[in-house]
């Protein structure tokens, strides 16, 4: 599935992920259930150059490489540790303010504030007239998320039907769409993810492959 990165509108350039799946530019989104950071990786893998993952140091488990191939090249991430909680939301906003990064994860261990998320959406504003083009703020909230003042809210959960990969993604709070639900169904292609809105347009499940 090819991502479009449309011209400016009324509503500013945006990525389009299909379906009606949009997350404008230069802003700050939220991803939040048991497979918010597949949800970024995918989102990676539908966009051009470096990616800045920022995630605690203390926290003892790491993306696997080889599980990324499906959607993303791994060799364009670049992983920031900071070793204290305050380092995260500096490094995320620094990273947004500078541009460098047309997208930026933190995957954090609890919702942030309203001053730091309007602090990055500013950050993010300012990237983009130092790159020409604004970058992307995920932030990967355990749970339901709940940080307040993002521009998106995304929730993503496994919904797997035998060995066909399937996963349950809900829009549920957007400032200018209403909620809205999709089933994320893998490709065998690298294009990661096709979305489908209504459960009689799935696919078929594939045949279960057997050794000859």
């Amino acid at each position: 599935m090819p991502t479009q990165l449309l011209s400016p509108l009324a509503e500013g350039p945006r990525i389009d992920l299909g379906g009606g799946v949009l997350l404008p530019l230069g802003r700050v989104h939220e991803a939040c259930g048991e497979a918010r950071r597949t949800l970024a990786v995918w989102l990676a893998g539908q966009m051009r150059g470096p990616v800045l993952w920022i995630a605690p140091a203390w926290r003892p488990d790491h993306l696997n490489p080889e599980g990324m191939l499906a959607f993303a090249d791994p060799a364009r991430l670049l992983f920031v540790t900071p070793g204290r909680a305050e380092d995260l939301l500096w490094c995320a906003e620094e990273a947004l303010r500078s541009g460098a990064a047309p997208l930026v994860v933190a995957d954090l261990p609890g919702p942030p504030g309203l001053t730091a998320v309007r602090r990055m959406h500013l950050a993010a504003e300012t990237g983009g007239r130092q790159a020409g083009v604004a970058p992307l703020g995920l932030l990967l909230t355990p749970g339901d998320g709940g940080a307040p003042g993002v521009e998106t809210r995304w929730h993503m959960a496994p919904a797997h039907v035998g060995e066909e990969r399937r996963w349950r993604l809900e829009r549920r709070r957007a400032r200018a769409q209403p909620p809205q639900g999709w089933t994320a169904v893998q490709t065998r292609a690298r294009a990661g993810l096709e979305l489908y809105g209504a459960p009689g347009d799935l696919p078929p499940l594939r045949p279960r492959e057997t050794a000859g």
